[in-house]
């Protein structure tokens, strides 16, 4: 039940997935890659470094 991520986290992370940043399938490091500017406040960026994370571990897995 904790997985659940908003439509706007969702939306926020495939745009910028979209836009060519090289993330990698880790928490901290996304939340480097992503800074303090790039997000309206702390909690959405975690949000959506996690989700993305997500993504690219689903995406690793895929690929075997």
């Amino acid at each position: 039940m904790g997985r659940i991520k908003s439509a706007m986290v969702k939306r926020a992370s495939f745009e910028l997935l979209e836009l060519g940043i090289e993330f990698k399938n880790n928490f901290a490091e996304n939340k480097k890659i992503l800074g303090n500017n790039t997000m309206p406040s702390k909690k959405i960026r975690n949000k959506v470094a996690g989700y993305i994370a997500r993504l690219k571990k689903a995406e690793k897995a895929e690929n075997k």
